[in-house]
């Protein structure tokens, strides 16, 4: 791998592992132009992925967000490298790869709430080999080293890539010197037997410090149990902070020693849901990095405190996202200008 730029004093600086896929949402009703016999139907084609709009929602907060994804060299992927470069996602640690992109059909309720059907897993995201990623000594040591990678969806929850990165985090999370974020961003349609996929979540909840989930991620994997049961089930398994987004009702998040913290967000339009919780994930590790509260020894002694202000200030972002189409994370600038223009 080619050296990275070194990280400025308080900047964040994150490696994100995982897919950019291609989402196909629905689009406004246009002229069929003669093709109502056909029964067309019009969507736009939107960069997506949780783990790219992560990346890319650093990027806009100013983060050094470096990306590692398996890129088609044909077909959408050229346009998918396109679009994290011109976020200013650094994607040197990211490689070529025969399998075309992954496709996400998306289907919006009459909230905006998003739901997907995926089209793999012969496709590019799943099929990681252990060379194809950093060399752990890259990630972990020297004056390049990240503080945090982010992994989580579709390649650590289905093989041949789940195996792998496995391995490669059981590596990371050895050496001790870099943060593990882990959001398994489930998927049910893609799921054919439910207890092996608890089983692989759990894996690498235990590789993680940090550990991001949807109530709905939760209401899949533990029908019937309260948010707080999984959560200190996640807590006991090894992690040591876990958040659990809660759509409009904002977010909550448990520590170790029982502390639990709530945020509401701010009300907003919502236009779609898409790539609202991968805004709050990326707002969240940005405010904890600038403040030097990323490292596995920082969130091992993390206050409720901090905990709760880095909640508002990630469900602030997610709420942003939700009020635009498609995944389109907020900048500083605008994180900063809404904060301003709602405090006066």
């Amino acid at each position: 791998m080619t050296d990275l730029p070194s990280q400025g004093a308080g900047q964040t600086s994150v490696l994100v592992v995982g897919e950019c896929l291609v989402d196909l949402a629905p689009a406004a009703a246009s002229p069929s132009h003669g093709t109502d016999a056909l029964n067309a139907r019009p969507f736009v084609a939107l960069p997506g992925g949780g783990p790219a709009n992560i990346a890319v929602g650093l990027a806009r907060l100013g983060a050094h967000s470096a990306f590692a994804g398996r890129f088609s060299d044909a077909g959408f992927g050229p346009w998918l490298r396109e679009h994290l470069e011109a976020n200013g996602v650094d994607l040197r640690p990211s490689v070529p790869a025969t399998q075309p992109a992954t496709l996400a059909v998306v289907t919006l309720d009459e909230q905006g709430k998003a739901s997907y059907a995926f089209y793999g897993p012969e496709t590019a995201d799943w099929h990681w080999g252990y060379d194809e990623l950093p060399a752990p000594e890259l990630v972990t040591s020297g004056e390049l080293a990240y503080q945090a990678v982010q992994i989580g969806s579709l390649a650590t929850a289905f093989e041949p890539g789940a195996g792998v990165i496995a391995r490669w985090l059981e590596e990371l999370r050895a050496g001790g010197r870099v943060s593990i974020s882990f959001d398994p961003n489930v998927r049910a349609g893609l799921v054919s037997d439910m207890r092996r996929y608890r089983e692989t979540i759990e894996s690498f909840v235990a590789r993680a410090h940090l550990v991001k989930a949807s109530s709905d991620d939760l209401d899949v994997l533990y029908p019937g149990a309260s948010v707080g049961d999984a959560a200190r089930r996640w807590l006991a398994a090894g992690a040591r902070v876990v958040v659990v987004t809660l759509g409009g009702d904002g977010a909550e998040a448990f520590l170790p020693d029982g502390s639990r913290v709530t945020a509401a967000p701010p009300a907003v339009e919502v236009v779609d849901t898409i790539g609202a919780g991968d805004s709050f994930s990326a707002a969240m590790l940005d405010f904890l990095g600038r403040r030097g509260e990323l490292s596995p020894a920082a969130l091992a002694a993390l206050s409720a405190t901090t905990l709760e202000a880095a909640l508002r200030h990630a469900v602030t972002a997610s709420a942003i996202t939700c009020t635009r189409a498609g995944a389109n994370p907020p900048t500083a600038a605008e994180l900063a200008d809404y904060a301003d223009r709602t405090t006066r």
